[in-house]
């Protein structure tokens, strides 16, 4: 079977479309010891040989974990200072954290080899979808709905893309998530629901720091259409499948 030469790699892991192609133009990437000329240059991954800086390329099979994140571990492949969401999925030189969670938040990450299916989930243009659960300094105001949805100034180039804001109350099933230090929030519009489709530098504490709150604790419960599963411990992590 016949396959576009970027497609490959990305699928291979190499990067996404465009670093791909950016690669190809380097004339960094060969197929059968000869310069490829053009990104969407047909291949036969099991006949024809691929490289990239002189690296064969093959293929392989995806694997993509749910990890459980504990606050204090950053979201790295390695780091000097603080531990990795690395060091708690099974060992593979390939994997990679598919986008950041901060040091301090938890919840749901993906961690994996399949760098087609990274580039899906984080690129802007998918509008992929990430609910946040957050415990706030003090109560969160209507308004804020109103702002959210319109966009918000974080002090980036341009506001945040529309979000969704639902302020909690005794009846979400989302609370369970809480941990039990933060119970006592539960009936007091201190707890909130935010859903972005971005994945800005602390966007979700930024945000709520813009309309004059804070965040005190941030969790991440789904993204796309997967949920974090309640049973799932801090800590622990589960293979997924991805279409």
């Amino acid at each position: 079977m016949q396959i576009r030469l970027d497609k490959f790699l990305a699928d291979a892991g190499i990067g996404t479309r465009s670093e791909v192609k950016n690669l190809i133009k380097r004339k960094a990437v060969t197929v059968n010891g000869a310069c490829a000329a053009k990104p969407e240059i047909k291949i036969i991954p099991d006949e024809d040989e691929v490289a990239v800086n002189g690296n064969l390329v093959t293929m392989r099979g995806s694997v993509t974990y749910m990890l459980h994140k504990p606050a204090g571990y950053v979201c790295a492949v390695t780091d000097d200072r603080f531990p990795t969401v690395m060091e708690l999925v099974p060992q593979n030189r390939d994997l990679f954290p598919v986008g950041r969670l901060d040091k301090d938040t938890e919840g749901l990450l993906l961690i994996t080899n399949d760098g087609g299916m990274a580039h899906r989930m984080l690129s802007p243009r998918r509008h992929v979808d990430k609910t946040y659960l957050a415990v706030l300094d003090h109560p969160a105001e209507k308004a804020y709905m109103t702002l959210f949805s319109a966009g918000v100034d974080i002090g980036d180039d341009t506001p945040t893309l529309p979000a969704r804001l639902v302020i909690c109350d005794s009846e979400r099933p989302e609370l369970d998530y809480l941990p039990e230090e933060y119970r006592v929030c539960e009936d007091t519009g201190r707890v909130a629901l935010l859903t972005i489709q971005e994945g800005r530098y602390h966007q979700v504490r930024r945000m709520f720091h813009a309309v004059g709150n804070e965040v005190l604790y941030l969790k991440r419960l789904s993204f796309g259409t997967l949920m974090l599963p309640l049973s799932l411990k801090k800590g622990e992590a589960i293979c997924v499948e991805l279409q």
